[in-house]
C-alpha cells in the first residue's frame, strides 16, 4: 500500500487543474491542498498517493499545447516545474 506524499504543486497547474474534469480521488486531493503564498503566486501543498499525484500531473498534457491548443511559456514551464517533483516519487509496483 503507498502512503501519502505532500508535494507542491504550482498554481498556474493547481488553476487549470480545477477547470479539469477529475476523478474524485484527484478531485478530493486538489480540494483538500492547503494554498502557500509564493510572492506574486501561490502553490498548493496537496497530499495524496503517488498514484493521484502522477494521474493529476497526465491530465496536466494540455498545457504543453498540441491539437491547436495555445501554448502559454508559463503554465509549460509550471507543468514542468511539477513533472520534475513527480517524477522524485519511487514508481508504482508492477
Amino acid at each position: 500500500m503507498e502512503l501519502p506524499v505532500a508535494l507542491d504543486m504550482p498554481g498556474k497547474i493547481a488553476d487549470f487543474l480545477r477547470t479539469a474534469e477529475l476523478e474524485p480521488a484527484e478531485q478530493t486531493a486538489l480540494d483538500h491542498g492547503m494554498t502557500v503564498r509564493r510572492g506574486q503566486g501561490y502553490t498548493l501543498r496537496v497530499s495524496a498517493v503517488p498514484a493521484v499525484h502522477r494521474q493529476l500531473l497526465a491530465c496536466c498534457q494540455p498545457l504543453d499545447g498540441g491539437e491547436g491548443a495555445p501554448v502559454f511559456p508559463a503554465q509549460r514551464k509550471a507543468r514542468r516545474e511539477h513533472e520534475n517533483r513527480v517524477s522524485t516519487l519511487a514508481p508504482t509496483g508492477p
